[in-house]
């Protein structure tokens, strides 16, 4: 079952693992990218090549990359619906 945005709701959470939360913006910009959040650190992660904008810890990056790696046609999946229809669903953790 998809999430809906509610009113204030301008980035839905995805999944958590490992105290990192992955969010994605309703309507955002392109290219196909998500946001994860760990402590005071924030990243931009491209979903295509894993690109990154911004400062995070190494081993948080690197469970990061590794979760994107295995669910990369999800995530785009995930990014199409989300600015298509401002629904999308969860994806499960790294384990």
């Amino acid at each position: 079952m998809g999430m809906r945005r509610r009113r204030g709701d301008e980035m839905p959470e995805i999944i958590r693992f490992f105290c990192i939360i992955i969010r994605m913006f309703i309507r955002d910009h392109g290219p196909p990218h998500f946001h994860a959040f760990y402590q005071d650190y924030q990243i931009s992660v491209d979903i295509e090549n894993g690109g990154i904008t911004g400062n995070f810890p190494p081993r948080a990056l690197g469970f990061v990359q590794e979760w994107r790696a295995l669910h990369r046609q999800e995530l785009l999946e995930i990014w199409s619906k989300a600015q298509t229809t401002g629904q999308f669903g969860k994806i499960l953790p790294l384990e």
